[in-house]
């Protein structure tokens, strides 16, 4: 896929209103040294990196995946426990790693194996009055299913990848609360109080959005450009080059959902209406939506099951 443009290049409209404060500081020397005082944010498992290697690798095979995966028996557990599960909804059970990388193929539990790893990120408890990390957790595996769903709708197929999509699409979100926490209370209580979409108040308060961060910490953990994109673009998936927008835009469709339903933090949501453009580029209608909606809370409750005690 054509490769987007950094969030966090001066061509990008991902900038605050005149009447807000300029930031400093260069928004990409901000945010590289934001993701490099957390180490435990920005450094995934050793597993998961090898893993995500390995699979890019085009010599790569099955046994290479299932050896690296065999070395870590809790991780291995994790990811049969979602292949297993009524939320994945394969016929009978699947007993080993690489029976399951037979079925599914290395590149889908990989994104299984990444979206396990990922879930222990989400921690860090009520931040302030008006956000708890909890929540945002809550949001991300409604957005996570709901993304999943709507991929299926759309007849996409890649559900593991649409999945960890929404999973991680607010992942700059834990870089800020870990690096820039005073800030990023500012910027969250303001944009409460006052109606303020939530990524100008990160602008004016922080000096750069979650999407900003969210792209640069996808970048640092080489993941492939297409979840690059959905950090840095699930507001406003149309700026992305045509062929890049369809994984962001359905994640943009599902915040827009779990918001509507009310399911965890989504006070970065913008706007009540779903974009027509983007309704045109999925070709999803109204009723496709509103079924998605009917399938959402058997299918969250479902999701969560399968991570049950990994986040917040």
């Amino acid at each position: 896929m054509t490769t987007p443009t950094s969030p966090t290049a001066d061509t990008t409209p991902d900038q605050a209103t005149p009447d807000q404060a300029t930031p400093a500081a260069n928004p990409g020397d901000l945010i590289k040294s934001a993701i490099g005082e957390i180490s435990h944010i920005a450094t995934l498992p050793e597993v998961t990196l090898k893993i995500i290697q390995l699979v890019e690798d085009p010599d790569s095979t099955a046994q290479d995946l299932n050896k690296v995966i065999s070395n870590d028996p809790a991780l291995g557990a994790r990811i049969l426990k979602v292949v297993n599960s009524a939320f994945y909804g394969l016929p009978g059970q699947i007993g080993s790693i690489n029976r399951a990388i037979v079925l599914l193929g290395l590149n889908a539990v990989k994104n299984i194996a990444i979206a396990a790893s990922l879930a222990k990120l989400f921690r860090g408890g009520k931040v302030s009055a008006v956000f708890d990390a909890k929540d945002l957790w809550t949001h991300s595996i409604a957005s996570a299913t709901a993304t999943r769903l709507l991929a299926n709708k759309a007849g996409l197929g890649l559900p593991d990848e649409a999945f960890l999509a929404g999973l991680i699409h607010d992942i700059g979100i834990m870089v800020e609360i870990q690096a820039r926490r005073n800030e990023f209370v500012q910027a969250v209580e303001h944009a409460h109080s006052t109606g303020t979409p939530l990524r100008a108040a990160e602008t004016q308060f922080i000096g750069a959005t979650h999407e900003q961060f969210g792209y640069e910490l996808c970048k640092l953990w080489k993941f492939p450009t297409s979840l690059q994109a959905v950090a840095g673009f699930h507001h406003r998936p149309m700026d992305l080059p045509e062929g890049a927008r369809t994984l962001a835009s359905l994640v943009y469709v599902a915040d827009h959902l779990t918001r509507k339903l009310e399911m965890g933090y989504t006070g970065d949501v913008e706007g009540d209406e779903i974009s027509p453009a983007i309704k045109d580029a999925l070709k999803l209608t109204q009723q496709d939506f509103d079924d998605v909606c009917a399938q959402l809370p058997q299918a969250i409750e479902e999701a969560q099951a399968v991570f049950a005690g990994a986040g917040a």
